[in-house]
């Protein structure tokens, strides 16, 4: 996605949801909320399905609903805008991109705020947006941030890394050598930042509602088992425990 097109869905998605509900949502009571997180191994197509499902979301939804948007690499930019933050901290806030050493000598010389503040932020960030309904939050522990809300879909993205690395291939220009590195390093960082903040294991299957292998499930078809999910609504019945 383009990062400023994707910012400019963004803002819509937060200016649309500050406009007064019209008459119609009056009469009609106040709209059902939901929301999705994905958690994605690097490769397994999360930004891609994620955008698949809003848009599958937004043709199955009602003509007065407000619109469907992804948050991923632009969840930082809202971050930042919400918290008064300094741009230079938005390499901060990715996952899990700082050590620990790093982050006690930057904070005893007053150079950013510790890590913990910055994921509290973030997660602050995600409540605020899951509370607005109909969004789609990829990456940074929404899983695990929103654990405690039934109407939130909890989906994670899995593959091989064979098939994964061929995708980062095609996706980048990139040899497999490179790719397969890129991946390993992500995936990594993904599991000490859930382990390291929030305790848990990013892999453990009880974790999500659904769990789809994207060798073998196509993106549309992956968005449209998680959208047909969203829109029934029994996983608010059936909640992942917290």
């Amino acid at each position: 996605m383009n990062s400023l097109m994707g910012l400019e869905r963004c803002q819509a998605f937060i200016n649309c949801h500050l406009q007064p509900p019209s008459a119609t949502q009056f009469a009609e009571g106040p709209t059902r909320k939901r929301a999705v997180t994905i958690s994605r191994q690097s490769g397994a197509g999360g930004h891609a399905i994620g955008e698949r499902l809003a848009a599958y979301l937004q043709a199955h939804s009602e003509k007065e609903e407000r619109p469907w948007t992804v948050f991923d690499r632009d969840l930082v930019k809202k971050v930042i805008e919400d918290h008064n933050l300094p741009e230079r901290l938005a390499r901060f806030l990715t996952e899990d991109r700082i050590s620990e050493i790093s982050d006690t000598l930057d904070e005893l010389f007053g150079l950013h705020p510790p890590s913990s503040l910055l994921v509290r932020k973030v997660s602050e960030t995600i409540l605020r947006l899951v509370e607005l309904g109909n969004v789609i939050l990829v990456g940074r522990g929404g899983g695990l941030i929103t654990r405690k809300l039934d109407y939130v879909l909890h989906v994670r993205l899995v593959g091989s890394l064979a098939k994964r690395v061929e995708h980062m291939q095609a996706l980048n220009g990139w040899g497999a050598k490179q790719a397969r590195e890129f991946i390993e390093r992500e995936d990594l960082g993904r599991r000490r930042y859930l382990k390291k903040y929030f305790s848990m294991d990013i892999d453990d299957p009880l974790l999500y509602h659904l769990v789809i292998n994207t060798d073998i499930v196509p993106y549309e078809d992956a968005s449209r088992i998680i959208g047909e999910a969203v829109l029934s609504g029994k996983h608010e019945v059936n909640h992942v425990p917290a």
